[in-house]
């Protein structure tokens, strides 16, 4: 799929995934009036990132679709990677923001009392919560939309977030240890702060110019050594991920007597089969005349 119809589903997306992440938090932070419970509290604004965070996508989404300028010629594809991390620091934050609510909880706030109608507007986000996540990967991958798979891949974490909240408030409400709320709302705001450590973490990888995984980079090399007939080898391979483009560089090794046009044909060739099997990629191929290749992680032909 060409990139300029993945960044135009994307954006599509990223502008639903708002209404979701609105409508989500609203059904949420609805349970906590219903209940007062510090869990739920808890689970309400880690959906309130949710909204930010959609926001932050579709503007990085927005961002990523400009055409290469003056100032910006490769692109502007690490767009998406910038709202990955601003994504990770807002659900640190959350998490900051839950310990507290669980901390003034246990040393004495507002009761929590069960509401059959609080735990029921919890489930039903849950649920929208998991659909909606399960849309935003898969089309997240399929369109090489880092921001979306990441805005995804979170809730997912909300959804088991929110199961485990549901079932510890019954269980509070069984065994009459209301502590157990706080206590719950403790955990859950350690799992978030984990997958916002993850998160950035992983964003920041991207962001550092990650190479090709080993998988990608055999498949590189095989198509090459496939397509390189009449050149003499290949070396130097070097690869970087930016968003949804994969940048593929090497040193190509020809006959000295070897015409522009000949090696040009090679080049197109080349750089052809490897479009064709990482769709979006952009190739740069530095032609070396015989005598001038470094032996160095070659391809021979």
């Amino acid at each position: 799929m060409p990139i300029k119809q993945q960044l135009e589903r994307s954006r599509r997306l990223a502008a639903i995934n708002i209404a979701v992440a609105g409508l989500v938090v609203a059904l949420k932070y609805w349970a906590y009036l219903e209940t007062h419970s510090v869990a739920l509290y808890s689970d309400a604004l880690e959906s309130l990132v949710n909204v930010m965070t959609a926001l932050a996508a579709a503007f990085a989404l927005r961002l990523a679709a400009q055409p290469p300028d003056r100032h910006h010629q490769f692109g502007h594809h690490k767009a998406e990677y910038l709202a990955a991390v601003t994504e990770g620091v807002l659900i640190v934050l959350a998490a900051i923001l839950i310990i507290r609510a669980a901390v003034a909880a246990l040393m004495g706030g507002e009761p929590m009392h069960l509401s059959a109608l609080g735990v029921a507007l919890n489930a039903v986000a849950m649920i929208v919560n998991g659909a909606w996540a399960w849309v935003l990967i898969r089309q997240g991958r399929a369109n090489r939309s880092p921001a979306l798979v990441a805005d995804g891949w979170h809730l997912v974490s909300d959804v088991a977030t929110s199961a485990g909240v549901i079932f510890g408030l019954l269980l509070a409400v069984v065994t009459g240890w209301r502590q157990m709320d706080a206590i719950l709302a403790l955990v859950v705001a350690l799992y978030i702060l984990w997958a916002g450590g993850r998160l950035l973490r992983e964003s920041m990888s991207g962001l550092m110019d990650e190479a090709v995984t080993s998988d990608v980079a055999k498949q590189i090399r095989a198509i090459i050594a496939g397509n390189g007939t009449g050149a003499i080898e290949v070396h130097d391979i070097r690869t970087r991920i930016a968003g949804r483009v994969t940048f593929i560089e090497f040193h190509l090794v020809v006959p000295g007597s070897m015409t522009v046009r000949e090696a040009h044909d090679i080049c197109d060739r080349l750089e052809a089969a490897l479009v064709d099997a990482q769709p979006g990629s952009e190739v740069i191929i530095h032609i070396e005349p015989e005598g001038e290749a470094v032996h160095h992680g070659a391809i021979l032909f």
